[in-house]
């Protein structure tokens, strides 16, 4: 077998589109297609194509004939991780106004990782239920400034201790304030910038997403 029919059957083995393969090597299609129909001797990206397609360069060379021989599986990043002691927080694209901002917007989410013992300086919760956001606006100056890196707790959504920081959103709006609840039922949402005036959110008017637990900041 060549080198093109031996990538060829890999890829039917694996069940992968040649555009897959070139996106997960970093090449173009027409490259993959060129190495399949014209049987190249060789190719600067044979380790990584035969790293996706779970064998080995002297298997698609025809060094040899068994596909699995000498095949090494790349450990995924969740076992490289959890052999470190790592987990994963979710970093969402979605920027909290510290004013407003509107959350009816399409999110992205990056996922990173942190040491546990990390995460618990900060909380007890557990890794789903946390996230990284960034802060926008100067209305809870000078405590949070403007693109602070802010963790947010999603397992705490019960306002039992007054003048503590949270994500909330209110009005189709996102925003960090400083919650007070009120005799009358209310909840108060106060600014740290004293230029920035107060509101009162009555009978659900705002959803609480969770306690902002830790601020990232660069120097």
């Amino acid at each position: 077998m060549t080198l093109g029919a031996r990538i060829k059957e890999r890829l039917e083995a694996k069940c992968l589109s040649q555009a897959e393969l070139a996106r997960r090597v970093g090449v173009s299609q027409p490259s993959i297609n060129h190495l399949i129909k014209r049987g190249a001797g060789g190719s600067s990206h044979l380790h990584k194509i035969a790293a996706v397609l779970e064998t080995t360069p002297a298997y698609l060379s025809g060094e040899t004939d068994d596909a699995s021989e000498g095949y090494v599986p790349v450990p995924s990043t969740e076992l490289i991780a959890a052999e470190l002691g790592l987990v994963p927080v979710r970093e969402l694209d979605l920027n909290f106004g510290m004013g407003a901002t509107f959350l009816d917007v399409p999110v992205t989410e990056n996922v990173r990782h942190f040491p546990i013992e990390f995460l618990r300086l900060y909380t007890r919760a557990a890794p789903d239920q946390l996230f990284f956001a960034q802060g926008m606006g100067d209305s809870m100056e000078p405590t949070m400034r403007d693109q602070d890196l802010l963790l947010v707790d999603c397992s705490q959504t019960s306002i039992k201790l007054a003048d503590k920081i949270w994500a909330i959103s209110y009005a189709g709006f996102g925003s960090i304030k400083r919650l007070r609840p009120l005799p009358n039922g209310g909840v108060e949402m106060l600014s740290d910038n004293p230029h920035v005036p107060n509101a009162v959110a009555y009978d659900g008017e705002m959803h609480v997403i969770g306690r902002v637990v830790a601020i990232v900041r660069k120097m």
